[in-house]
C-alpha cells in the first residue's frame, strides 16, 4: 500500500480523516441545487465518492504502515481529546471506511440509468444531494471517536435515508409507508442509543470513546453502566436489523429506488454492526460480566434465530427483492454469531463475512436493478428465461448468488469457512451445524431464482430485450469478479478483517 502514500499530496495525508467527511458534507447541499436534470449532480457524486475512496486508501496505507497497526487521532479545530471532537482511525474502522467508499463509488456509477427511470426529473438533483448526506453520515459513524457525535452522524445518515426510500414512491407507492416505518423504527433505535450514551456520560463524565473505555474500567459495572450498555445494545441492534428488530428492512429494501437498495444493502447494516462491535470490545470489554452474558444469551441466540427464521421466510417470497432482503437479515445473523464468540477468531470471521456480504448483496441488487429496468418485473416468474436474453447480467447475478450460498471458490465460502472454524475452535460444534443448515436453506431460496433464470422458458416469449446498460454492467461485474477473487485468494481481505479483530483484542482503545 506504500504506493498510495508516495503519490498522495501531503495535504491529503495530513487531513484525510476530516476531508473524508467534509467532501460529501459540502457537496451534498450543492448537488441538490444543481441544474441539468440531475446529470450534473450525478457527475459530482461520482467524483466525490471516487475521491473519498482514494482518501480511504490513504488512511488504510497509513494504518498499515506500522506493524501491528497505527492509530490515527485527528483533533478537529486543534482541540485535543478527550475534550475536543476526535476522528480516530484504526484497523477496524478504516476497513469500514474503505468498504463504504468503494460501494458508494460503484453504486454512483451504476445509478444513473435507474435514477432516470425511477425518479422524476425535478427531484433527481435533490436525490443525489440526499445520497451524499447519507454517505457522509455513514462515514462519520465509522470515523468518529466521540459517542455523541456517532449519534449525530447516525441520525444525519438515517434522515437522508428516509428521504431516499420515500422517493421510491414514484415507482411504487408502497415506498411511502416503508419510509414511515423505517423512520419510526430508526427513531426508536436512535433514541435508545442516545439514552444509553447519556447513562454512560452520567457515570463517567466523558463522551470520547477511548476515554470512556478508561473511565469505565475505573467506575466498574455499576447500575448506570449496565443500563447504558443495554440501551446502546438495543439501539444499535435495531439499526443493524438484528432479529427480531429487523421489521423495517424488508419493505425498505423492496420498495426503495434501485440505487438506494443496492447501496443500503451493502453498507447501512454493516456500519451499524461496526458501531456495535466498537462499543462491545473497545468501549466496554469482556471484563464486564454483563457483556459476556449479553454475547452468550442475546447476540448468539438472535444471530441463530435470524439465520434460520429469515432463511425460511426468504424461501416463501415471490418477489426477488424481498427474498434478498430477508436473506440480508439472515446474513446479519452470521456476523452476530461470529461476534458473539467474543474471540479474535470469531470477530475476524464476522468482519470477514461483513465485507463479503457487501460484495454479494451489492452485485445481487445491481443485477436485479438491471433486470427490472429492462424487463419491468421483480417477481421470480418475471426472471424466467433471462439467462438467455441477458447472459452477462444474469451470469453476474449467479456468481453473487453462489457466493451467498457459500459455494467453494466464492467469497461466501471463505467467510463461512472462517466462521465455522472459529465456532469449532470455541467448541460450538452445534452452532457450526446450524451454519451449514442455514446454507442449505440458502441453496433452496437462491436455487428457485437461478432455476427460473437459466432453466425455464420466458414468461412472455415475445418480449425481447437486451442486456442492462453498460453503466450497470461495469460496476456489477467488478463486484462479481471481486466475489471470485476473494473466493480464490482471500488473503488480503481476510488479513484486513484479522487486523481489525487484533485492533480490538490487542490494541484495545489505547
Amino acid at each position: 500500500m506504500d504506493w498510495i502514500l508516495q503519490i498522495a499530496p501531503a495535504f491529503a495525508e495530513a487531513h484525510a480523516p476530516a476531508l473524508l467527511i467534509l467532501l460529501p458534507m459540502l457537496a451534498g447541499p450543492i448537488a441538490a441545487f444543481l441544474p441539468g436534470g440531475g446529470r450534473v449532480a450525478w457527475g459530482m457524486t461520482v467524483i466525490v465518492t471516487g475521491l473519498c475512496t482514494l482518501l480511504s486508501l490513504i488512511l488504510l496505507a497509513q494504518v498499515r504502515s506500522i506493524e501491528g497497526g497505527a492509530i490515527i487521532s485527528y483533533a478537529m479545530g486543534g482541540w485535543a481529546p478527550p475534550h475536543g471532537i476526535e476522528f480516530r482511525i484504526d484497523a477496524l474502522n478504516v476497513l469500514v471506511l474503505l468498504l463504504v467508499s468503494v460501494i458508494a463509488f460503484l453504486t454512483s456509477i451504476f445509478g444513473w440509468p435507474t435514477i432516470k427511470a425511477e425518479i422524476a426529473d425535478g427531484k433527481r438533483a435533490m436525490f443525489f444531494g440526499a445520497f451524499q448526506v447519507c454517505f457522509m453520515g455513514l462515514l462519520g459513524v465509522a470515523a468518529t471517536g466521540d459517542a455523541f457525535n456517532l449519534f449525530v452522524f447516525l441520525e444525519l445518515s438515517s434522515i437522508a435515508t428516509y428521504v431516499l426510500v420515500a422517493l421510491g414512491s414514484g415507482r411504487d407507492r408502497r415506498a411511502l409507508p416503508a419510509a414511515i416505518n423505517y423512520l419510526l423504527m430508526g427513531t426508536i433505535g436512535a433514541s435508545f442509543y442516545v439514552v444509553g450514551v447519556g447513562f454512560l456520560y452520567a457515570a463517567t463524565g466523558t463522551l470520547n470513546m477511548a476515554d470512556l473505555a478508561v473511565q469505565l474500567q475505573d467506575v466498574g459495572g455499576n447500575r448506570a453502566v449496565q443500563v447504558g450498555f443495554a440501551f446502546i445494545l438495543v439501539g444499535l441492534g435495531l439499526k443493524a436489523a438484528m432479529f427480531p428488530l429487523h421489521q423495517w428492512l424488508p419493505n425498505a429494501y423492496s420498495y426503495s429506488p434501485s440505487f438506494v437498495t443496492a447501496f443500503l444493502a451493502a453498507t447501512a447494516t454493516k456500519v451499524a454492526i461496526y458501531a456495535l462491535v466498537r462499543f462491545l470490545f473497545s468501549v466496554f470489554s469482556l471484563d464486564f460480566a454483563f457483556e459476556g452474558m449479553s454475547l452468550a444469551l442475546i447476540l448468539a441466540p438472535m444471530g441463530i434465530a435470524a439465520m434460520l427464521a429469515c432463511s425460511f421466510q426468504a424461501i416463501f417470497q415471490a418477489d426477488i427483492r424481498r427474498t434478498l432482503a430477508y436473506s440480508s437479515v439472515a446474513q446479519v445473523g452470521y456476523m452476530l454469531l461470529g461476534i458473539s464468540l467474543g474471540t479474535a477468531a470469531g470477530v475476524s470471521a464476522g468482519m470477514f463475512h461483513l465485507i463479503n456480504h457487501a460484495l454479494m448483496k451489492g452485485a445481487l441488487f445491481m443485477a436485479v436493478a438491471g433486470a427490472v429496468l429492462t424487463y419491468q418485473g421483480a417477481r421470480i416468474h418475471d426472471f424466467a428465461g433471462l439467462g438467455r436474453r441477458a447472459p452477462w447480467t444474469m451470469t453476474a447475478f449467479a456468481i453473487a448468488g453462489l457466493s451467498l450460498i457459500g459455494v467453494p471458490l466464492t467469497a461466501g465460502f471463505q467467510s463461512k469457512f472462517a466462521l465455522v472454524s472459529a465456532l469449532l475452535e470455541s467448541g460450538w460444534w452445534w452452532a457450526a451445524l446450524i451454519v451449514v443448515f442455514s446454507s442449505v436453506l440458502a441453496v433452496i431460496y437462491m436455487g428457485r431464482i437461478l432455476e427460473a433464470v437459466f432453466f425455464r422458458a420466458p414468461t412472455n416469449p415475445h418480449k425481447e430485450h437486451g442486456e442492462a446498460p453498460l453503466l450497470i454492467l461495469v460496476p456489477l461485474w467488478i463486484l462479481a469478479i471481486a466475489n471470485i477473487w476473494v473466493g480464490i485468494d482471500g488473503g488480503f481481505v481476510y488479513g484486513l478483517a484479522t487486523d481489525a479483530a487484533e485492533a480490538l483484542f490487542i490494541g484495545g482503545a489505547s
